[in-house]
């Protein structure tokens, strides 16, 4: 029996790149979602079930895969567009929350150098061209 120690993580512990690339691996049945957790370590027991409902290609309400080939009437099609943009506006919502969290952090660290070469007497930041 192999000792494992486990790293508590969160959700902010794994990059939108990393989830799409395991999601795209357990819809592609290169992997069971079971597979994936142990083979990347992913230690919630829902995680990549979470990941496949937010980012993958099935449609949970109606437990259909997305890319089924039946033949689909424009209404049907509106419904799936329209889905389709909810999921695009919400992603993008949240890349744009990320991005103005990323903002305020590099205020922050801007605000923390200033004042820690003020308090020290020290310059920290590499000399720089006034473009920057």
């Amino acid at each position: 029996m192999k000792n494992r120690t486990y790293k508590k993580r969160t959700q902010k512990d794994y990059t939108m790149n990393f989830k799409l690339s395991v999601v795209q691996e357990v819809e592609n049945g290169q992997l069971t979602y079971k597979q994936a957790q142990a083979k990347y370590g992913i230690q919630g027991r829902s995680t990549v079930l979470e990941w496949l409902r937010k980012y993958g290609n099935f449609d949970w309400e109606n437990q259909t895969p997305n890319s089924m080939s039946k033949p689909k009437t424009p209404e049907q099609k509106l419904l799936e567009l329209e889905q389709k943009v909810r999921l695009l506006e919400k992603q993008n919502n949240r890349l744009k929350h990320q991005a103005a969290q990323a903002d305020k952090k590099a205020i922050i660290f801007d605000m923390m150098i200033d004042l820690a070469e003020k308090e020290y007497n020290i310059s920290i930041r590499k000399n720089s061209s006034p473009e920057q």
